[in-house]
């Protein structure tokens, strides 16, 4: 027999080995292996079986073994692995390495393991006890022996809080055969002494009953993907719980995907509350450790559901039988590096190789789903109605052109003044959102025109006032902040523009009475962070949180009763077809944390463009309008959902260089650009320079582009390009 293995050595190719007859039983698709490569041993995994080698048999080399430091992929992941590696144009190594945690896959984190002691013959020790009670030479070894014969097995850190415990008498008790030890494997906790109620399902209401019958039916049937469209607090969160204990009921086991920054506490706490410890969390906030003891609780059967982002889709669980991907619209769920897979699409493809039901949850579903839906390619669920009939909130629109009120500070108008004033006296909770950090965007010099930007980029730096730097937000370059222009020694330079950092000095001016806090990348370090803020906010602590689309979804406080966005029109401007969508998304997203308790929800929205389409649709909460415009747009255009998209970048420390290989790559595509498939570019990106690189776009658009990804994969993973590195971007989120 023959097996197929891929090794760490990125040369996109399998290697053929002989299996030993002694592991023909024993080796499966997944397995890790040791094999001979070259002069050394490398690990790799088995890929596939065959019965004849393409190769001289008698040339090839035989397995040496199993893998005693990896282990094992489930052969459904193969397969899936496989198919990102065709889809996404990377190489396998790429695509295998990214279905194991590094903390699995490197073989360098250990289990954890602690000695247990306990009294092999329990009438033995008790003689022994009874026989010393007057001999003092005896005393620590006797209370040793008392406690184990009173408590049971117990481990080292145990015994040490026994008063007189030495070593020396657990040490003498082991040589008499009086006490001995096993070692057990133990978890890291996760969780800590998180406190948690224990929760039951809610009755369904109309709209959530409906969406269940359509989960239970594709459960049944072992299949199918259901996007859930539901507004803000129409009780998605609720389908999913009964959806995943429908899933447990069946024998079967569950994903849930939430974006990374909605991986809060307060999401976990939910899911926890309603399962318990059947429940893993999978998620970059872990260490290496945790990531490792949590994948071997799902890869050994101790949990049957996983709560974590776009990694977690890649859980090892062996009778899969639903994923769920909350706020699939989400942009996060894009990976930036190779492999550049969407988890929402992946999480599809998985569910159609495994036979299990994929639900994607969105009160604001992206272009590309809703016309899955319409088509038919996916089931629609939608729920209209918010839990408990409470209103959508109110809109109050202020047109920043016209705001003499805002020129005074440069953020707040007098509505919005007025009714945080006003929040805040009546012991309500407010929410201030503007998606940019720092406290300014620009420093300019009225007398020369200079302007600090990145040596490495073309971006400005961001002025930080707490911390008197500038900062490139693309290459982490920092600075202090100079006190005179660097270019003509003007001491009138200005800082222009806002961030959340400024939005909160001037907030503590404008509301003193105001418990203040803000939420950004700047300041939320850790996962402690994040559950400092939102648990001083549930209680009350705070009353006005300010921060970026951190706090934008996920979040529930029923005593929130104001949403300000500070500005509506951040990111319509962005150089890409998505810039509406996004917009509107985000609009949604925001206005739906006010107003999800007893009093009624109010949004004051601040923007230049009050007439722009996707931010009209959001004041009016026009799904269906926005929807219509954005698809009729895309198809006019030929952009996705009408066409797939392909973007490749090229990037280089010579700007000549890197051209030229882009112009020569886009003339080796020439011959596969048929059956309407359009080629744009290649031109400067529209960040032309990061981190000292210049960079180049193309762009791709056509129905069927198979055959082109495999070109595509061959020129840009097998060719040399002349120092260029080039990056393939199947389906993209941006093109910035």
């Amino acid at each position: 027999m023959i097996a197929k293995v891929i090794t760490d050595i990125a040369l996109d190719r399998e290697f053929e080995y002989i299996v030993p007859p002694e592991l023909e039983k024993t080796l499966r698709c997944g397995s890790a292996v040791s094999v001979p490569f070259g002069r050394s041993f490398r690990e790799g995994y088995i890929l596939s079986f065959h019965d004849t080698a393409e190769f001289a048999r008698e040339k090839l080399k035989m397995i040496a073994g199993v893998s005693r430091r990896r282990a094992s992929i489930p052969e459904k992941l193969i397969e899936l692995g496989r198919w990102m590696a065709d889809y996404y144009c990377c190489t396998l190594e790429q695509s295998i390495r990214t279905l194991l945690p590094a903390a699995v896959r490197n073989g360098k984190v250990r289990p954890l393991v602690r000695r247990m002691y306990f009294i092999p013959d329990r009438a033995v020790a008790e003689k022994f006890v009874a026989d010393h009670r007057e001999d003092k030479r005896a005393s620590a070894r006797c209370e040793l022996l008392r406690a184990l014969l009173a408590g049971g097995d117990a481990s080292i850190d145990e015994l040490k809080k026994l008063p007189g415990f030495s070593e020396s008498a657990l040490k003498t008790l082991q040589k008499h055969k009086l006490l001995c030890f096993r070692e057990e494997i133990c978890r890291r906790d996760i969780f800590g002494d998180a406190e948690v109620i224990p929760d039951t399902p809610r009755e369904a209401t109309p709209d959530q009953q409906k969406a269940l019958a359509q989960v239970a039916k594709m459960l049944d049937q072992q299949g199918g993907v259901l996007l859930l469209h539901g507004v803000t607090n129409s009780g998605k969160t609720e389908v999913y719980l009964q959806a995943i204990s429908s899933t447990i009921a069946r024998g079967r086991s569950a994903i849930v995907l939430v974006p990374e920054i909605s991986l809060t506490p307060q999401t976990v706490r939910r899911f926890r509350a309603r399962f318990g410890d059947r429940l893993s969390v999978l998620h970059s906030r872990l260490s290496e450790g945790e990531r490792f003891d949590e994948w071997n609780k799902i890869n050994s059967g101790e949990v049957q559901i996983v709560v974590g982002a776009r990694s977690a889709l890649f859980a090892p669980f062996a009778n899969l039988g639903l994923i769920v991907v909350d706020e699939e619209h989400e942009s996060t769920y894009k990976q930036s590096e190779a492999p550049r897979y969407h988890a929402r699409d992946v999480a599809v493809m998985r569910g159609k190789m495994e036979n299990a039901c994929v639900i994607l949850g969105s009160a604001t579903p992206s272009a590309e789903s809703m016309h899955n839906a319409a088509t038919g390619k996916f089931s629609l669920a939608e729920m209209k109605t918010q839990v408990g009939l409470r209103p959508a909130p109110r809109f109050i629109v202020v047109d920043r052109r016209l705001s003499a009120a805002e020129k005074e500070n440069g953020v707040f108008s007098s509505e919005l003044t007025e009714a945080v004033r006003q929040r805040i006296a009546d012991g309500e909770q407010v929410i201030l959102f503007l998606n940019r950090r720092g406290y300014a965007h620009t420093l300019r010099c009225p007398q020369c025109g200079y302007e600090a930007c990145c040596e490495s980029c073309d971006v400005n730096y961001v002025y930080s006032k707490r911390r008197e730097t500038l900062s490139c937000h693309l290459c982490g370059a920092v600075i202090s902040a100079p006190e005179t222009c660097p270019q003509c020694g003007s001491p009138e330079i200005r800082y222009l523009g806002s961030g959340t950092e400024k939005i909160e000095s001037i907030a503590r001016a404008l509301f003193p009475d105001a418990r203040i806090a803000r939420m950004d990348s700047d300041v939320m370090r850790s996962a402690d962070d994040y559950e400092d803020v939102l648990d001083r906010f549930r209680r009350g602590e705070i009353n006005l949180l300010i921060g970026t689309q951190m706090i934008a979804k996920g979040l529930h406080f029923p005593n929130v009763t104001l949403v300000g966005i500070l500005n509506a029109d951040q990111g319509l401007s962005m150089p890409d077809f998505r810039a509406s969508e996004r917009t509107f998304q985000l609009l949604m997203q925001v206005a739906g944390r006010a107003g999800r308790g007893e009093h009624p929800g109010e949004v004051v929205l601040q923007t230049f463009k009050p007439e722009n389409d996707a931010i009209r649709c959001a004041v009016d909460g026009d799904f269906a309008g926005f929807v219509k415009f954005d698809l009729e747009f895309r198809e006019m255009m030929n952009f996705p959902p009408f066409s797939r998209m392909i973007a490749v970048f090229f990037r280089g420390g010579d700007d000549e260089k890197t051209s030229r290989a882009a112009a020569d790559f886009a003339q080796a595509l020439t011959p596969y650009l048929h059956d309407g498939i359009t080629l744009a570019g290649p031109i400067r990106a529209p960040i032309e320079r990061i981190r000292g690189q210049y960079r180049y776009l193309l762009t791709l658009r056509g129905k069927k582009l198979a055959n082109l990804r495999s070109a595509l994969r061959v020129l840009a993973l097998h060719r040399n390009w002349d120092g260029a590195e080039v990056a393939v971007d199947v389906d993209p989120q941006t093109l910035m």
